[in-house]
């Protein structure tokens, strides 16, 4: 079967959405096509915190903030990596989406407390309390035509957890966009997978797709929006184009094969950023993948060398990329051993991990956690050097009396401070976590038994893809127009550069571009 439409949508998750939701409002016919059986990619598998400086909902919760101010943030961290225009259009852009989206009945955003990750560079915009929103949960009852639908959670999707009453997080905000654009009249086609597209004159009017195993041609008369995720579970192209990790220990959701920006190249779009991902350090699971671990509230993560080469409490991106950059000096880095002693006992000092924890002994049988009664018992099995962790851990241990990292400036930031105060509590925790004094980051390891747990260079998907305008029209080399094709999140190369400026960098931007395309596309 054949399709026909003004605007092809290829991805489900909240940026494809979003552009499906607008083009649709602004009276287009759209489809959207998923290559999987569930709809929402990797914004199931996220908190769903979205970065949209300046917001209406962040000013009616009584957000201090300014779109001017976070526009400078992101221009000081990014610099001059991705073209001007592009981060201008993103900060811009962010609350001209979150005013389109309130008007479907549908959605709500709330303002959501997560520091900017770059409290620490002299960037006075970065902001202390953070600049995220969140979508109102909804009950499972009225997921109506798209019950069991959405894709699940890293915990129901992967762990195998039941999917729970109330949908919250990334998963509500692909529920409650799914509603708006039924309501808007958007169709859907799951199990649709784009080949390559379909190129007239010079102009790209519709794709070729797998429609349940099936060949099937789509038209679409005013443009085709590829929003479909990276390639972060396509070892074959990380090998390619260099990507360090794997696509084993990836947090993307299974359709991030990277089909889409190979259909752009394959018509001549340019492509940048292709060795990038949205790192952070993975606690590998017994069944090879890792769980994303958003907080390190106590304990230390050495290399092979028994070093530390980091903030451990930092953002888990700038972590990852220590990890990436240790590693190509020579000593292992990847992987890497968290640290810890008795005080937190026969788990990992974390609230915030994104698969739930086993039992200890389910991770040692697994070779993945190791105990020992002294450092260097620990050391050994864990094959990194003894006299380096007992230097490391002694070292460590002095930065616990004086309250001050002298290496790696742990817990003098909004964020660190965020990560060991307040998230425990965020994140529903009943017990307590241990706090370091005088600072809450720096909780000294002196107790036997010590452990040990094998972390690895996870990432939140690839970040490298098609480079686009400002309107997120696709490029090619000689930097002119594609007509007819736009691209959208990590099938777009990232506006962000080589940085994760803040907590929802990338659905935000996902949905921002995928709305200043659905909008260029109306007025054609």
């Amino acid at each position: 079967m054949d399709f026909d439409c003004d605007v092809l949508v290829v991805g489900s998750g909240g940026g494809a959405l979003t552009g499906a939701y607008v083009a649709a409002s602004e009276g287009l016919d759209v489809l959207v096509i998923e290559s999987t059986d569930k709809f929402g990619g990797t914004t199931c598998y996220s908190g769903g915190a979205v970065w949209l400086p300046g917001n209406q909902a962040s000013i009616r919760d009584g957000l201090d903030d300014s779109n001017d101010s976070a526009l400078d943030y992101f221009q000081r961290v990014v610099g001059d990596r991705t073209p001007r225009d592009l981060q201008t259009a993103f900060v811009r852009n962010g609350p001209n989406v979150v005013e389109y989206l309130e008007r479907s009945p549908h959605i709500r955003f709330f303002y959501f407390a997560f520091p900017d990750y770059y409290g620490d560079l002299g960037c006075p915009p970065a902001h202390a309390r953070g600049r995220d929103i969140l979508t109102m949960p909804l009950p499972a009852s009225e997921l109506g035509e798209f019950a069991g639908l959405v894709r699940g959670g890293m915990p129901e999707d992967i762990a195998g957890q039941p999917d729970p009453d109330l949908i919250g997080g990334g998963r509500g905000l692909v529920a409650r966009l799914l509603k708006s654009c039924a309501d808007a009249g958007v169709r859907f086609q799951l199990n649709c997978e784009l080949q390559r597209l379909i190129v007239e004159d010079g102009r790209v009017v519709g794709g070729h797709a797998l429609h349940e195993a099936r060949p099937t041609n789509i038209r679409a008369r005013r443009g085709v929006l590829m929003a479909a995720g990276g390639f972060e579970r396509n070892q074959a192209m990380r090998d390619e184009f260099g990507v360090a990790g794997s696509a084993e220990w990836s947090c993307g959701a299974p359709g991030g094969t990277g089909k889409a920006i190979r259909a752009g190249m394959a018509i001549g779009a340019a492509t940048d950023l292709m060795n990038e991902c949205w790192w952070m350090p993975g606690l590998i699971q017994p069944n090879g993948r890792t769980g994303f671990t958003a907080a390190v509230n106590g304990g230390i993560i050495v290399n092979e060398a028994g070093e530390r080469f980091g903030n451990e409490t930092g953002p888990y991106d700038r972590f990852g990329r220590k990890m990436r950059a240790g590693h190509a000096t020579g000593v292992s880095h990847i992987p890497a051993w968290w640290v810890w002693d008795a005080r937190f006992g026969l788990s990992v000092p974390s609230p915030a991990i994104s698969l739930p924890l086993l039992d200890f002994d389910a991770y040692e049988r697994a070779g993945l956690w190791f105990r020992g009664e002294t450092l260097d018992a620990l050391a050994g099995k864990i094959g990194v050097s003894a006299q380096g962790l007992q230097r490391t851990v002694a070292r460590f241990n002095t930065f616990c009396e004086t309250g001050v990292d002298a290496d790696f400036h742990r817990g003098e930031t909004p964020y660190d401070i965020y990560i060991a105060r307040e998230l425990p509590t965020v994140m529903g925790g009943t017990a307590t976590l241990p706090l370091g004094d005088p600072n809450p980051c720096l909780i000294p390891i002196t107790t036997g038994p010590f452990y040990a747990a094998k972390i690895g260079l996870g990432d939140l998907g690839s970040k490298g893809g098609l480079k686009t305008d400002a309107s997120s029209r696709v490029l090619r080399q000689d930097g002119s127009v594609i007509p007819g094709l736009y691209a959208a999140g990590d099938t777009m190369a990232a506006a962000s550069g080589e940085h994760y400026p803040a907590p929802g960098t990338p659905i935000g931007s996902c949905m921002v571009f995928s709305y200043l395309a659905a909008m260029d596309m109306a007025k054609v």
